[in-house]
């Protein structure tokens, strides 16, 4: 709850920072062939609770890319992340609400690891759109950690968002976005996880974020 306060200030603050700076321009980004980064609100995570409380999603990801030229970007994404409650639960079903009450908690968790590809285009000045595909290896575990079966997941994921850079040099760069997420195959839950997932659908709409990273 606090990071997603958090990050929704900060999607305002930076909306109306790029309007105000968009005369300036920025450095092509030919200059610079490679970038890295991770989402923001990883970094913050440790402020709004423990990692290993019942509501962590203990996420780790990174993304390495590939400047092709100044509009198409390659690159490759590693992520883990931990979850505790079904990944189809939106907005409108009260998915904060949810889980505050713990009514729709899992009796155990779901590990997602995956690597994965993306395709990032250049729309115009810094509005891009991105592509990502992330196979992943499921592990589904009781409260204690224990393993009780795998599973395969691909879950992919559609952006849309604003790249800022900042410093003298412009490496130093934020990316305001929002996601719509989707996965499939995911079907090899054990019973009980499965009886959780039925109840919602695969696809996630609107899932705010802001990636900082750097280039080089």
């Amino acid at each position: 709850m606090k990071n997603l306060v958090t990050i929704l200030l900060l999607f305002c603050a930076l909306g109306a920072f790029a309007q105000k700076n968009s005369s300036s321009g920025t450095a092509p980004e030919a200059a610079y062939k490679y970038r890295v980064s991770t989402p923001y609100f990883i970094l913050t995570d440790p402020i709004g609770g423990g990692w290993n409380d019942r509501t962590s999603t203990q996420m780790v990801e990174l993304h390495v890319k590939r400047n092709l030229d100044d509009k198409n970007i390659i690159g490759v994404k590693f992520a883990t992340w931990r979850l505790f409650q079904p990944m189809g639960i939106t907005w409108w079903d009260g998915l904060l609400d949810k889980i505050d009450s713990g009514s729709e908690f899992y009796d155990g968790y779901l590990r997602e690891t995956g690597i994965g590809i993306s395709y990032q285009r250049m729309l115009w000045k810094g509005l891009f759109a991105t592509v990502e595909v992330l196979p992943q290896i499921q592990t589904y575990t009781d409260l204690e950690g224990n393993k009780i079966k795998n599973g395969f997941k691909v879950y992919n994921s559609y952006h849309l968002g604003y790249h800022i850079a900042f410093g003298k040099k412009k490496r130093i760069f934020i990316e305001p976005q929002v996601h719509v997420n989707q996965w499939m195959f995911d079907n090899n839950s054990p019973a009980g996880f499965k009886e959780m997932d039925d109840k919602y659908g695969n696809v996630f709409l609107f899932e705010p974020n802001i990636y900082v990273g750097v280039s080089f």
